[in-house]
């Protein structure tokens, strides 16, 4: 059975012991060493797929609630320097150059990142890769 999540795949791998190789998000590994969990080296590839959490303030949602105002400021607020150096604290990589120069020893080195872009956009992808017979489907078939 297949984890549902990266947190749950990561407990799986360093908690029970299961499975020979974990390929997870760069966090987690960051996350369980922190814990103490997990002490054996790990290695990012590169290239390597950059992933970039977007942040959205909801028309529709915010004018019902009356709450525009606070959804745009945190939606500002989490591109600052403040808050992209707790990101970098909690593991994630910071976007800002100035932080990114004083955290960048803390993460595996990687010299280049592809992004979805690079694989046709979010459609393309969805369709090669997710689509029922696409990719994802055809390597699981038999453990299905």
């Amino acid at each position: 059975m297949l984890p549902k999540d990266a947190r749950e795949a990561t407990d799986a791998f360093v908690k029970r012991r299961q499975g020979d190789v974990l390929l997870n998000w760069e966090t987690e590994a960051i996350l369980a060493r922190r814990k103490g969990e997990w002490t054996t080296p790990y290695k990012l590839f590169s290239p390597n797929v950059l992933t970039e959490q977007p942040v959205t303030v909801v028309d529709k949602v915010v004018d019902r609630k009356g709450t525009r105002k606070a959804a745009e400021a945190l939606a500002a607020y989490l591109f600052t320097e403040e808050a992209q150096q707790i990101f970098a604290e909690e593991g994630f990589r910071p976007t800002n150059p100035s932080v990114w120069q004083r955290v960048k020893d803390r993460f595996a080195p990687v010299k280049t990142f592809f992004s979805v872009k690079d694989f046709g956009g979010w459609e393309a992808v969805n369709k090669t890769f997710f689509d029922n017979g696409g990719l994802w489907d055809r390597l699981f078939a038999q453990s299905r």
